[in-house]
Order: C-alpha cells, then sequence, then structure tokens
C-alpha cells in the first residue's frame, strides 16, 4: 500500500450542536471539487496590479492571462485523473482555469480514496453526511493537491439577513433601496450599463414575473437577471421562504441601484464545496465577465477548514487581478457572530483581506437627507458583525487605520468591516417576496448596495475600481464616519472601528475622489 499524505488544511472537527446517528449509505453518491496548485501563485498576479493607484492608472490582466497563469498543469491533471481510475472513482469535470477537478463515487470509495469515515449527522437544521480528522492522498499526487471539499454536505454559511415581521413592516421606517441609495448620494446619471453583477446564491430562487412587478412598482426598467447552475444548485423559488428572501433581497436592491447592469445569479449547495465553486465560476466567467461580486453568506471563521479559507483567499486574489471587487456582508449576530463559547469572531468571507466588508448601521432620513446613522444594534442576535480576524493577518492598506487588538488574547489581524451601510430591518428595504411586500434589513442588504453603486462607478470610470479598500483607507473622507453605538464588545469611534469600518457611502465624495 502506498504511502499516504494529510492535505494540509483538511482537518475538520464535529460540529457542536449535531449528533452522530450513524454510517452514511455506502452506496450514497457524492463528487468533491479536488483544488489543483496554481501555475503562479494567485498573490503574485494581484500584486502586479497597483492597488494603491488609481483605477484608471491600473493594469488588470485578461481572463486569459489568468487562465494561461493560473491554470492546472496538464501532468497533475493526469496524475489526478490516473488517482481517480485507480480508486473507481469519475472524472466528471476538468476545469483548468479554475484548477479544479470533480470527481464522483460512492460513500464507500470516496472513503477509501480520500482516508475519511463519512457519517450521518442530525442537527436541529436537519441532517447531513459529516466527517472529522485530516483528508489523506496517496504520496505521489499530494504535492498538486491544495484542497478537496465536499466529502462531506454539512450546511456550511448562512444568509444574513434580518426580515420584520408583516404587521411591524406596515409601520416600519423603511425605504425602497432608491430612496437609500438617494440618502448616499449615488451617482444619478449612469445606471450601470455594460457591467455584470454576480450574485452568490446558496438557496432560495426567483421568479421573473416577480421581478417584473417589484421594478415596474418601483419605476425602474427591470435589469437583465439570469440564473446559473453550480455544482446541481438551481434557481429552486418558493421551497425555501428565508432563503427566497435572500435571493430577492440582493436582487431587488443592486437592481434598483443599477438597473442597466447584467445581474448574474450563481446558485450552488450551501456547503464549502458549493460555496467555493460559485465564488470561481463567476471570477473566472469569461461569457458574462462580472466586475463585480456581492456575497451575503458566511460563517465564523472558527467554522472553515485552514484549506477551505486558503482556497476562497486565493480566489479573492485572482478577482483582485482581474479588477473585479468583491463585496461581503459581515454578519448579523453582532461581535460574537452567533458563537456561544466565549470569544468574538469576525465573519468569513468577509475577513478575506481581498473582499470589501461590509456592515450594518441604523439610517434614518428626513427631507431627502440623512437625519441620523448610528451602529445597527437591536441586541446580540441583531445587530452588525464586525471584529478582529483570528486568521489573517493585518493588510497594508489597514496599516494606519489604528485597529485594535482582538478581545481574544491581544492579536492584531485584519479588522472588520471595512465599510457600512444600511441594514437595521426597521429602517430597511422595502422589498417583494414570493408575493409579499416585505421590509428586510442585515448586512446582507449592504453587500448589494455597495456592488450597485461599483457598478455605477464602473461605468463612470469607464474602467473597474476593482479591489476598493487601499483607495477607500486613503481617502477615509469618501465615506460618513459613524461614530454612534457598539456591536457587542467593540464600539463606534472617529475613524475606523470594527463596527462599520470607516463608515457609510457618500457617492458623490468617493466619485470626486475617483476621478482626480
Amino acid at each position: 500500500m502506498s504511502e499516504r499524505k494529510i492535505v494540509p488544511g483538511s482537518e475538520k472537527r464535529r460540529k457542536l450542536d449535531a449528533r452522530r446517528i450513524g454510517p452514511a449509505d455506502t452506496e450514497e453518491r457524492v463528487e468533491v471539487t479536488v483544488l489543483l496548485r496554481p501555475g503562479t501563485p494567485p498573490e503574485a498576479l494581484a500584486a502586479k496590479v497597483n492597488a494603491s493607484a488609481k483605477p484608471k492608472a491600473r493594469q488588470y490582466a485578461t481572463r486569459d492571462e489568468v487562465e494561461k497563469a493560473l491554470s492546472a498543469s496538464t501532468d497533475d491533471i493526469i496524475r489526478i485523473e490516473s488517482f481517480a481510475h485507480q480508486y473507481g472513482l469519475e472524472v466528471v469535470e476538468v476545469r483548468r482555469e479554475e484548477r479544479s477537478i470533480t470527481l464522483g463515487g460512492s460513500v464507500a470509495t470516496m472513503s477509501k480514496a480520500f482516508g475519511v469515515q463519512l457519517d450521518r449527522y442530525e442537527h436541529p437544521g436537519g441532517s447531513f453526511r459529516g466527517r472529522t480528522g485530516p483528508v489523506t492522498v496517496p504520496a505521489e499526487i499530494a504535492d498538486a493537491v491544495q484542497a478537496v471539499v465536499g466529502l462531506d454536505d454539512r450546511p456550511l454559511a448562512k444568509p444574513h439577513l434580518r426580515m420584520v415581521e408583516a404587521r411591524a413592516a406596515a409601520t416600519a421606517s423603511a425605504m425602497t433601496p432608491k430612496e437609500v441609495a438617494s440618502l448616499y448620494q449615488f451617482p444619478t446619471d449612469v445606471n450601470g450599463e455594460g457591467q455584470c453583477i454576480a450574485i452568490i446564491e446558496l438557496g432560495g430562487g426567483f421568479r421573473l414575473s416577480e421581478l417584473r412587478t417589484y421594478f415596474g412598482q418601483l419605476g425602474v426598467p427591470m435589469p437583465k437577471v439570469d440564473a446559473v447552475t453550480v455544482d446541481h444548485g438551481r434557481n429552486r423559488p418558493g421551497v425555501d421562504p428565508n432563503s427566497d428572501g435572500e435571493v430577492l433581497l440582493d436582487i431587488e436592491v443592486a437592481g434598483a441601484v443599477a438597473p442597466g447592469a447584467h445581474i448574474a445569479v450563481y446558485f450552488a449547495p450551501n456547503t464549502d464545496r458549493g460555496f467555493l465553486d460559485a465564488i470561481n465560476r463567476a471570477v473566472h466567467d469569461k461569457r458574462r465577465k462580472p466586475s463585480v461580486i456581492s456575497i451575503s453568506w458566511g460563517a465564523a471563521e472558527s467554522d472553515w477548514t485552514d484549506q477551505s479559507l486558503q482556497a476562497f483567499d486565493q480566489a479573492f486574489s485572482v478577482a483582485a487581478a482581474l479588477g473585479v471587487t468583491v463585496c461581503a456582508a459581515a454578519g448579523d449576530n453582532g461581535s460574537t457572530d452567533g458563537k456561544s463559547d466565549g470569544h468574538q469572531h469576525a465573519d468569513f468571507p468577509s475577513s478575506s483581506p481581498g473582499v470589501l466588508a461590509c456592515g450594518g448601521t441604523r439610517l434614518t432620513g428626513s427631507g431627502g437627507k440623512i437625519g441620523a446613522e448610528t451602529v445597527w444594534n437591536d441586541g446580540p442576535n441583531s445587530a452588525t458583525g464586525g471584529g478582529i480576524s483570528d486568521v489573517f493577518d493585518l493588510p497594508q492598506y489597514q496599516r494606519d487605520s489604528h485597529v485594535p487588538k482582538s478581545v481574544n488574547g491581544g492579536r492584531i489581524g485584519r479588522g472588520v468591516p471595512d465599510v457600512s451601510g444600511n441594514a437595521d430591518p426597521v429602517t430597511g428595504y422595502k422589498v417583494l417576496v414570493d408575493g409579499q411586500p416585505s421590509v428586510i434589513g442585515g448586512t446582507s442588504a449592504v453587500a448589494p448596495l455597495w456592488a450597485g453603486l461599483i457598478a455605477l462607478l464602473n461605468q463612470k470610470l469607464g474602467t473597474p475600481v476593482g479591489q476598493l479598500q487601499p483607495m477607500l483607507y486613503a481617502h477615509p473622507h469618501t465615506l460618513r464616519d459613524v461614530v454612534q453605538g457598539s456591536n457587542g464588545v467593540y464600539h463606534a469611534t472617529k475613524g475606523w472601528d470594527a463596527c462599520t469600518g470607516l463608515g457609510s457611502p457618500n457617492g458623490a465624495e468617493l466619485l470626486k475622489a475617483l476621478l482626480a
């Protein structure tokens, strides 16, 4: 028997709220994504873009150039295919540009091929196929394998939204996305034409007829919206109202802000594999060519394996090299991110330095102007996320922002969020979900709000703004500093803080700085 090696970072812990109920069915079909090493490190490609320069002075890579530089080698692909055939696995798909190979087989063959035991677990949300411990592969292919995801199908991420009860919605100080954009002075002489906004969804769905009704009532042209299937995920409206709320909130907010943009919704299963593959599919999509990606799902950093954290972060580095901005919600459960272990947690993927992390505020307006804006905090399970990463180091663009030490142990890491926007469900967004007028808040709304703004800026500038963080931290006056409130242990203060970042958008000032 050949020597086996652990895939670095693949160790998985048992989910604390899950109970093992027995072994998985040995005949159950499983598909995994094997992520291969790149030809060139994605970080090296991203570093070639002078992120501190204004967008028009940057030189972004094309998707063809990225494919040529990053693609998995033919030799590595052949070796993985040989491994698959040796263990009786099916080679379902090879995506050279994403450095991924999809393998299929039964629980029995997957368990043997990757040295794992797959069991069935139950938890408050249902049941899943899971594993504990590391993944191993034969030594002769270990150097080529960066990650193996999909062996378990436990639900990983949560949608970061808060829905207002129907009766409360009637009296809520809610606004349409257009009204929120107006308060934040978004450009009005552009509509996002020529841009594609990619939205990542891990459940739920939309009906085009419902979107036509919503945009018609809003007096906004219906944007082009299409669904992209990833790992058998698909547009499935009417199954889960909460997930439908997420999908429709994302589309309706981004579409109301930038109705001229093409909105591509990438549907994938709610697993680490589905989430990663959806992001990679959007980043590398040569047909739709997204210029901005909106992510409203996430989980505490401690819920992820190290291999997944690294793989996602590499995907965001590729996005930076291409000039694609990635916006992600910072979470809706305050500074603990919903954990009860006595520690504070940053939400991922917003904690990746390659992501524009979007926190939440409570916004009120009067006479077309902002009346007040404070940190969104209605309690520990209804408050903006934010904090200090336990995984990622302090990025260069935050060096002068006085990011404090983590309360978990004094580490100074990546600070979350970078920016913020209206998220309180009481002052939330008027949307249409499964035929019902609804009001929804949460940092889920902030990611597509910023994605819509970035689509407008890209159109106005004639070039992608790409990774926006360095410019924002160098020009904090382009945001409205929010100085009142807290999200738990972290408090708002002048300048950057772990509640609302640098603040909420001032579209006019941001555009002026980008054009200067």
